[in-house]
């Protein structure tokens, strides 16, 4: 079954969802397909359906369960081919039991998108699915067929395979859509210029549903970046303006209370606050009271919850959308400017923190990505871990980050094969850079951890001069990355020897 070409990117995804249709059980087989809003799932599933001959219906927000099962009812009847009055009677059990069984005759897949919607008011539908399965598992009720769930509550969908809950053990697919990479977000909204590619990158992220809300053109240089912001994130008028989207996000999730407390959970983090303890620090409250609402904030997917690889106690808690971020370093702040038309004053006085809280942070995970995914594999060895750290100087009075290091953790000790930095400043990179890069090697090195095979990475905006791509070519242990080689436009810069 080949992929419609409208669906850009999604390879692996596609080819995961076709194995479960194509899997040889006769029987009914469940599947879960879970990733925040815009991420593209609908677009995907639609596809699917229509590849599949199947059936793709969707829950509406704040519908009740009477006008809900109508339109499910409606749905099937088309599908059918008979008069909808047919089917406009029945209850919840029927209306599911009667599409899985037309799917199936078809060869097709039944996708209920947003289920979480339905939930809200008839909460024992996934009990019902879970009674056909285990009925066809048994021989009875409906014989097979290919049931696909899915939902943008991320807390609820998490929740489905876990515990007691009704598909628990069930479901045979638990895939969950991610964003766009940046070179794959830069061929969705075509374009061209590297520069401009990542800053609506780190706006963005890699959601491809934002394209369509963009009232302006995409940008086509760094120059144009500029006026794009100012029409779309920092334009009240606009659908895409970071507000009215961070609000619409963050109330998106039935579990997520939406209190002052959480807002402020995540505007701290938003400025740099990593830790409960610091976020505890910039709230002045105790940081076992903020125990629970960031857990909530975690699971219902606003915040990612990571640890540093060195220090298994070094919890490292970031903001899961971009937009988010934007909107509480750079839209909250200017909220003035902005709500009076003054749109492009307000972004000419956030670009310094743009650069520093935004650009900056997003180049370092970009790098990080482009290791784990695109890069040469042989670059990596045995490392299973791409993250950020610190290190500790030798006196132990200054802690350094390290924004990229791949590693393989052996008994509390790590064999490090890549210590690398990512500067998305307008500055070249230089000798000393590496020189830093040496340095912390070195005590990385001075804490035990193996660092002989390890190459030294640097990944920048702008380039690197002349004498650093010089020494690296006699060196051979440095490997250099400019933005073009993390979209993969061409190749590194110094590829280490093998």
């Amino acid at each position: 079954m080949e992929k419609p070409q409208r669906v850009l990117s999604r390879d692996a995804e596609w080819e995961a969802l076709v194995r479960f249709i194509r899997h040889p059980d006769p029987h009914l087989r469940l599947g879960v397909v879970s990733g925040r809003r815009r991420v593209g799932k609908s677009f995907l599933l639609r596809a699917l359906a229509e590849a599949t001959d199947g059936l793709y219906v969707t829950a509406v927000a704040e519908e009740g369960s009477v006008a809900a099962r109508r339109r499910l009812a409606a749905e099937v009847a088309r599908y059918a081919g008979v008069p909808a009055e047919l089917m406009a009677d029945g209850g919840w059990e029927l209306l599911l039991s009667a599409a899985v069984e037309l799917t199936w005759r078809r060869g097709g897949v039944l996708v209920i998108d947003e289920l979480p919607y339905w939930m809200g008011h008839s909460p024992e539908v996934p009990g019902l699915l879970q009674l056909l399965y285990d009925e066809s598992q048994a021989g009875h009720g409906v014989p097979g067929g290919r049931v696909i769930v899915c939902g943008s509550a991320m807390s609820v969908m998490n929740e489905l395979l876990s515990g007691t809950k009704a598909l628990r053990g069930r479901a045979a697919l638990d895939l969950c859509l991610r964003p766009f990479d940046l070179t794959t977000s830069a061929r969705h909204w075509e374009i061209e210029d590297p520069g401009a590619a990542l800053r609506v990158h780190a706006i963005l992220g890699g959601s491809p549903g934002y394209r369509n809300l963009a009232g302006v053109p995409s940008p086509r240089d760094v120059a144009d970046v500029d006026e794009w912001v100012a029409g779309t994130v920092l334009d009240p008028r606009q659908a895409l303006f970071s507000g009215s989207e961070a609000e619409y996000l963050l109330r998106e999730d039935p579990k997520f209370t939406g209190s002052a407390l959480h807002y402020a959970i995540i505007n701290a983090v938003a400025n740099g606050a990593s830790s409960p303890a610091k976020i505890g620090g910039l709230l002045e409250q105790p940081r076992t009271s903020l125990t629970r609402p960031i857990e909530a904030l975690v699971s219902a997917g606003y915040l990612r919850y990571d640890s540093d690889p060195l220090w298994e106690r070094r919890p490292v808690i970031t903001v899961a959308d971009p937009i988010v971020r934007f909107h509480n370093l750079i839209t909250v702040p200017q909220r003035d400017l902005v709500d009076t038309g003054q749109s492009v004053e307000a972004w000419r006085r956030s670009r310094p923190v743009f650069v520093a809280g935004v650009l900056g942070p997003h180049f370092e995970l970009c790098a990080r990505e482009w290791l784990r995914g695109q890069a040469d594999p042989a670059l990596r060895g045995s490392a299973g871990t791409v993250a950020a750290t610190v290190v500790n100087d030798r006196k132990g009075q200054a802690k350094h980050e390290i924004d990229v290091i791949a590693l393989d953790k052996r008994a509390g000790r790590a064999v490090v094969s890549v210590v690398g930095e990512a500067k998305a400043t307008v500055t070249r990179r230089s000798v000393a850079d590496l020189e830093r890069l040496e340095r912390l090697k070195g005590a990385l090195a001075e804490q035990g951890h193996d660092t002989g095979s390890a190459v030294l990475a640097l990944f920048s905006m702008e380039g690197f001069q002349r004498d650093l791509v010089e020494v690296a070519r006699r060196r051979g242990d440095v490997l250099l990355v400019g933005l073009p080689a993390l979209m993969g436009r061409e190749e590194p810069v110094v590829a280490p020897r093998t």
